[in-house]
Parts: structure tokens; sequence; C-alpha cells
């Protein structure tokens, strides 16, 4: 199959979900369709609540593209590259629109900002998190200050160090990154449905007020994000993630 971002409206509910098949790994073009999907999706009026999803069973998101990553050249072009997740972050955290996470398989490194980045995330209990970055030469830092807001700096500080480990469903619920596991997909898919829908049926305004307080003393993360992005861009080029990748090829 291509890969593709698709929004689908039901009951006032927008649902975004992406594939790519390669383990729903993100490449540029992916990640740019995605940002745009969001925001067009938070200017929808017949939009009231919006659910990010992805296609496939086992894996939500596997992070960046291998693949784009090692055919990066300079620093330009690694920021570049960087700034897609830093770009679907901000527009998750700008969205006026609540945002709620069906995460229905493994989450990896950039998948796991993602799922950091929804206001509510609900997941199965294949759904293992990890972030892999530093074992590959980089680190997590356009993804860090979701995913530290999120479970805290101490858990964010775990993963990252840990990087070659999978932690469990268990460990992300008890952290705060998952509000509910389910057993099943059609169990997740029940609930997400459940809870959208109802979100749907609650005064907009207010839904878009509670969110701005939500995501309060995040407004310099525009900056930030791009900073962190740089800082990934510079370590890609180096001989040791260049040599690492290509293992992953």
């Amino acid at each position: 199959m291509e890969a593709y971002v698709t929004l689908t409206i039901e009951n006032e509910v927008g649902f975004i979900e992406f594939f790519h098949p390669n383990r729903n790994s993100m490449p540029s073009a992916i990640l740019a369709l995605l940002e745009q999907t969001i925001i067009d999706a938070g200017k929808n009026d017949n939009v009231k609540v919006i659910v990010l999803k992805s296609g496939g069973d086992r894996t939500f998101c596997a992070g960046a593209s291998f693949n784009e990553v090692i055919a990066i050249e300079n620093e330009a072009s690694g920021k570049r590259f960087f700034m897609g997740f830093a770009n679907v972050i901000n527009a998750m955290r700008k969205c006026p629109k609540l945002i709620i996470g069906r995460v229905q398989g493994k989450a990896v490194g950039g998948g796991v900002g993602l799922a950091a980045a929804t206001d509510y995330c609900l997941a199965t209990k294949h759904a293992s998190i990890k972030l892999s970055e530093l074992s590959i030469g980089i680190g997590p830092f356009v993804i860090e200050p979701a995913v530290s807001r999120r479970i805290g700096a101490t858990a964010m500080s775990q993963m990252t160090i840990d990087a070659e480990t999978f932690f469990s469903t268990e460990f992300a619920k008890s952290k705060g990154l998952y509000s509910d596991v389910f057993e099943t997909v059609e169990a997740l898919d029940e609930a997400v449905k459940t809870m959208a829908e109802k979100l749907a049926s609650y005064n907009p305004e207010a839904l878009k007020e509670i969110k701005t307080v939500f995501w309060k003393d995040t407004e310099h993360w525009d900056t930030l994000l791009a900073e962190r992005a740089e800082i990934s861009g510079k370590l890609v080029l180096s001989a040791f993630t260049k040599k690492t990748l290509k293992r992953f090829r």
C-alpha cells in the first residue's frame, strides 16, 4: 500500500489517519501532510473533536524514516527533516480542537512524541513504547518537551537512557501517557468512538478554552522545537550515526 494521510468526519468527529508501509515510519512528505491535515481539521466547523490514529495492526508509529535520515547530507537538510515532527507537534498544540490519540500498537521515537502531544490517549495492550534515539547516535530532542510534559522528566530520562528497551503499556499508563489500555483493537475503537462523540456534544467554546488551559506555558515551543531540530540535524551527520543507521536499511 502507498503512504497516506486522510481525514474522515463522522458525527462531528474528525478521524485523521496516517499510514506508511514501513511500520508507519514518517518521511518528510507524510509529516508535512499530517501537519496540514491537523491544521485544516482545526479550522473545519464540521469537526468538533479530532482522533489521531494510524493504519495497520501492531505499530502505531516507528518514528522517523531511517532511509530519509541516512540521506541527510548537511545541517540545513537535517534541521529541515527534524522540523517535520516539530511542526506536527506544534500543530497539535495549537489546534483549537481536543485531540484524542488512538494507539493500537508499538510507538517508537517520534511516535511516542505524537502520542504525548494528544490531549487524551487510549491504547491497546500491544502499545509498548521506546525512545531509541541515543542508541543510534542522536537523541529525542524534538519530542522531549511533549513527552516530559506528559510523563514527567524522570520517566523521560529513564526511557531516554534505557534506549534499547520497550517499556510496557502498564508503564505508559502509570506515567500518564495512556489514560486507559484495552485488550483488543475492537475495544479500543469502541472506547475512542464513545469518548470522541461525547466530547463532540459538549460546548465547543468550552472545549477550545480548556485546551488553551491544558497547553499554557508552551507558547515558546515554536522557537524551542526549532532549536531542538537543529541539534538533531547536526548529530545525524556524525560518522557514528551514519554507520549505525545503515544497519536498519
